[in-house]
């Protein structure tokens, strides 16, 4: 199966049952900051009423934009992004989007209570490790990385129809902020049409580069392979050594 990469792809907020925000790619400490550094250049414009001065001025009410709208023009040119992990899900326009469906041959409401009870992920999702449920809406997740290392987040169940649909989100502080929604769709046969849509960031840093080459070995490869061990769960009750090939879409 060839390997498609679709970055800076956002995933559909209408899907997740929220509203688009705007696109802030600013941390909150870098917005404080612009403001007060912003007034304070404007204040000394004023003061001055000199060419120098009316040039601290427009750097100083460019700086007070940056901050009140935490979008700054040269980050996004840069594709860099300091709203990071103290915000939920995946910052707009900065994540990485797979989308897979698998047809299974099972009712929808059999295969939405068995992913509903997040407990049973790890069965066939391969590099996580544990799903803890806290709530009804919050669980823990601990993932398999590079190294011998693993990655945590906590995250939310964003929006739900039973037997439908399921919308996610991870919460602030994810190692890897990600977000998506899993459909459930009765085809022929008393089967489910199984649809996933998956949006990731990994961090920066040093954790960063090892994130990253876990979803390098190929996000869509990895998520055609776990829809085909679930696939097998379901319809045989045993896990599949290697499952791949068997997605549909």
């Amino acid at each position: 199966m060839p390997l498609t990469y679709r970055p800076f792809i956002t995933l559909d907020k209408e899907e997740l049952g929220v509203q688009p925000k705007p696109y802030v790619n600013v941390g909150e400490v870098e917005r404080y900051a612009s403001v007060i550094g912003g007034t304070a250049l404007i204040v000394a414009g004023l003061w001055r009423r000199t060419v120098p001065g009316i040039i601290f001025s427009l750097i100083g009410s460019s700086l007070i934009y940056r901050g009140i709208s935490g979008h700054c023009h040269a980050y996004e040119a840069l594709g860099k992004n300091t709203a990071g992990t103290h915000r939920p899900g995946v910052p707009d326009n900065a994540g990485t989007k797979v989308e897979k469906t698998i047809t299974i041959n099972r009712a929808p409401d059999e295969v939405f209570r068995f992913w509903r009870n997040l407990e049973n992920l790890p069965q066939f999702m391969e590099h996580v490790e544990s799903v803890r449920v806290l709530d009804d809406k919050r669980s823990h997740w601990r993932v398999k990385a590079p190294a011998g290392t693993d990655v945590e987040w906590d995250a939310e169940i964003i929006n739900e129809h039973p037997n439908e649909m399921i919308a996610w989100q991870s919460l602030p502080g994810a190692d890897v902020q990600n977000a998506g929604t899993v459909r459930f769709e009765a085809a022929p046969g008393g089967s489910t049409l199984v649809r996933v849509v998956l949006e990731f960031q990994p961090p920066g840093g040093a954790l960063g580069a090892k994130v990253a080459k876990l979803f390098h070995e190929s996000p869509e490869q990895q998520l055609d392979d776990d829809l085909g061990r679930l696939k097998q769960v379901l319809e045989t009750g045993q896990a599949a050594a290697a499952a791949g090939g068997q997605s549909q879409g």
